[in-house]
């Protein structure tokens, strides 16, 4: 019995022992984006933490029970960001107290992740620019939206930040091949009448599934694509693919692994929000319309043949998956994947400018031919004169209703004497109003 309780004290003793063990700080890395910044902590363990802001000026207060800080830190750029300045110290003779002196008010908010590939323990902090503060509260008005003359184009940068996405035998980041591509997308688009790009991300930097989808609702855009360059087991992987949201199961192996890896960049670069409401309601609550799916569909068939003639496809058709980010509900929206970085002769062609902008321009051929027939109505683009290529099955009144004009301006614009059409002609679709 004696023996017993000997041992069961020797195991509390070396279990107190090991919970003594501080936790060491190895490392931070700062993470500025528009309008917030994430400061990530590398820990040797798990910690317990607590913070608190004081104003005049601002600073946050993060302390740490029972840790320390490594002799050296890396990667921390203060140019940029809510962080002005970083200062630490030990308290209690065991624990740590850091120190963020801000540029302005933050909403603060942490939490800690565990191991997950390539990454150990972390805490995480996020500071979101707090505007509420010393600005008079008024009277929020109806939201009233003016149509724009230009149509929005939503440009997602796949990962970013804390978030590598898929990396390349040659230590090709996804996250950085992608937002030059999406940047050369940008720049193409502005040189395109009656067309408007919004960049998702512009830099380096994490953004949620969730948090992008509503960038893109907030800029009412009118299209999404997310551009991304991922990774297979299969080294051998090879082609572009574009995807549209998939109701019920992925359609091909490849799609469900793409899509299980992407979904998972919450769980790399944040928090996995699986278990929030908010995202609860947009995966359990069917939002998306059936019209918007058609829309997807045909907008991903254009930009598939856009790809095709730069580079080969991974599947000649349009492919199927539940990417979150494409969870918009009235927005439609594709996910391309311009080819597999794990692949070594896609990883070259990825790294090269000229490359990139090649996929860029099929990506512009494909919004284009979408837009050539679905221009939303007071855009600029929609008062361009429409042609339309007569295929099987096609009569004018079909054609007519399609395009909301009448059989005889369909007539009188093309010189028809009859309704008979020819397969593969092109008809003159007049501008509505005119």
């Amino acid at each position: 019995m004696r023996i017993g309780v000997a041992m069961m004290l020797m195991i509390s003793m070396l279990s107190a022992v090991a919970q003594a063990a501080p936790v060491t700080i190895n490392n931070m890395r700062m993470w500025p984006a528009p309008d917030s910044t994430r400061l990530v902590f590398d820990l040797s363990g798990p910690v317990e933490h607590a913070l608190f802001t004081l104003h005049q000026p601002e600073r946050l207060v993060i302390d740490l029970t029972n840790a320390r800080m490594a002799n050296q830190v890396r990667d921390l750029t203060l140019a940029q960001g809510h962080v002005r300045q970083m200062r630490y110290a030990s308290r209690n003779s065991h624990d740590l107290r850091v120190v963020l002196d801000l540029k302005g008010a933050v909403r603060p908010k942490s939490f800690i992740l565990k191991p997950h590939r390539e990454y150990g323990h972390r805490l995480v902090i996020d500071l979101q620019e707090d505007d509420s503060r010393d600005k008079p509260v008024v009277a929020k008005e109806a939201n009233t939206r003016t149509r724009s003359k230009d149509v929005i184009i939503a440009i997602d940068a796949g990962h970013g930040g804390d978030d590598p996405g898929a990396l390349g035998r040659r230590g090709t980041r996804e996250k950085d091949v992608v937002l030059k591509i999406a940047k050369q997308l940008e720049a193409l688009i502005k040189k395109e009448p009656g067309m408007k790009p919004v960049m998702i991300r512009s830099g380096d930097y994490f953004l949620s599934l969730k948090k992008r989808v509503d960038v893109a609702r907030k800029h009412h855009a009118d299209l999404f694509i997310s551009i991304h360059a991922d990774a297979f087991n299969n080294p051998r992987a090879h082609g572009s693919s574009v995807y549209i949201l998939s109701e019920g199961k992925s359609s091909s192996d490849v799609a469900q692994f793409l899509a299980d890896s992407e979904n998972n960049s919450d769980l790399i670069g944040g928090v996995s929000l699986d278990d929030k409401d908010e995202l609860l309601k947009m995966v359990l609550v069917d939002m998306v319309q059936n019209t918007t799916i058609e829309d997807s569909h045909e907008l991903a068939g254009n930009v598939l043949s856009g790809l095709r003639r730069v580079n080969s496809l991974h599947k000649n058709h349009v492919e199927q998956a539940g990417f979150r980010v494409l969870k918009a509900p009235d927005v439609p929206s594709i996910l391309v994947e311009t080819a597999f970085i794990s692949n070594p002769a896609e990883e070259k062609k990825l790294r090269s400018p000229a490359h990139q902008k090649k996929l860029a321009q099929a990506m512009l051929q494909g919004i284009k031919a979408y837009f050539r027939k679905n221009a939303p109505e007071g855009t600029t683009l929609a008062m361009q004169e429409r042609r339309h290529r007569i295929v099987r099955g096609d009569t004018l009144i079909d054609i007519a209703e399609r395009y909301q004009v009448s059989v005889g301006r369909l007539r009188r614009t093309n010189g028809l004497r009859g309704d008979v059409l020819r397969v593969g002609e092109i008809l003159r679709i007049p501008v509505t109003g005119s």
